[in-house]
C-alpha cells in the first residue's frame, strides 16, 4: 500500500526546508514533484517561486503580477502551474516513484487541474508527501480525513529530525 504522508505547518514552520532535505536524503529513489519558496525584497515577502524538483524556477505568484486569480495581494501565473507543477506532479509512470508537493495552499489549489491531479495521485500506486497549512480548506481537510493518509505536524521540536525520519520509511517503494 503506498505511503501517503501531509506535512502540516504554521507558515515559516519549515515545511519547505523538510521536503527539500527529504529529496536530498533518497538519492537512489525516483522522485517528481516541487516545492514553493517565497521571494523577498528588503526583507519583504512579495512573491512566491515555484520550482521543480528537477530544478526548473519560476515565478508563481507576485504583488505586481496582475491575476487572475488573486491569492491575497498576490496575482498569481496560472502558466506557471500549467508549465512546471502539472507535468511535474504527472510523472507517475516509474514503478516506486515518490511525489512531493509543496504545498497544497491557497495559491496552487485555486486551480481546479491541480486540484484534479492531486486527487489522482492520492489514488495512484506512488507514495505521496505533501505539505499544507495549518489552516482549514475544504480541499485539505478531506485529504486528512482519509484512512490511508497520515498527518504529521512540523513544529521547532521535530523539523530538523523529520526529514530523515521520513526518509528512513521511503528508502524503499512500498515501505511504510
Amino acid at each position: 500500500m503506498p505511503t501517503r504522508i501531509l506535512i502540516e505547518g504554521r507558515p515559516g514552520a519549515g515545511k519547505t526546508t523538510a521536503v527539500r532535505r527529504l529529496a536530498e536524503l533518497l538519492p537512489t529513489r525516483p522522485v517528481t514533484g516541487f516545492t514553493t519558496e517565497e521571494i523577498r525584497v528588503s526583507g519583504t515577502r512579495v512573491g512566491f517561486a515555484l520550482e521543480t524538483l528537477a530544478g526548473r524556477r519560476e515565478v508563481l505568484a507576485h504583488v505586481d503580477l496582475p491575476g487572475p486569480p488573486r491569492v491575497g495581494k498576490y496575482g498569481v501565473d496560472p502558466g506557471v502551474m500549467e508549465r512546471l507543477a502539472l507535468p511535474s506532479l504527472r510523472e507517475t509512470a516509474t514503478p516506486g516513484r515518490l511525489v512531493l508537493v509543496d504545498e497544497l495552499g491557497r495559491m496552487e489549489l485555486a486551480f481546479g487541474a491541480f486540484r484534479d491531479v492531486v486527487d489522482a495521485l492520492f489514488v495512484a500506486e506512488v507514495d505521496v508527501v505533501a505539505t499544507v497549512p495549518a489552516h482549514h480548506d475544504p480541499f485539505t481537510d478531506a485529504l486528512k480525513q482519509r484512512a490511508d493518509v497520515e498527518v504529521v505536524h512540523l513544529t521547532a521540536a521535530n523539523r530538523d529530525a523529520l526529514p530523515a525520519e521520513l526518509a528512513a520509511r521511503l528508502q524503499r517503494p512500498g515501505t511504510r
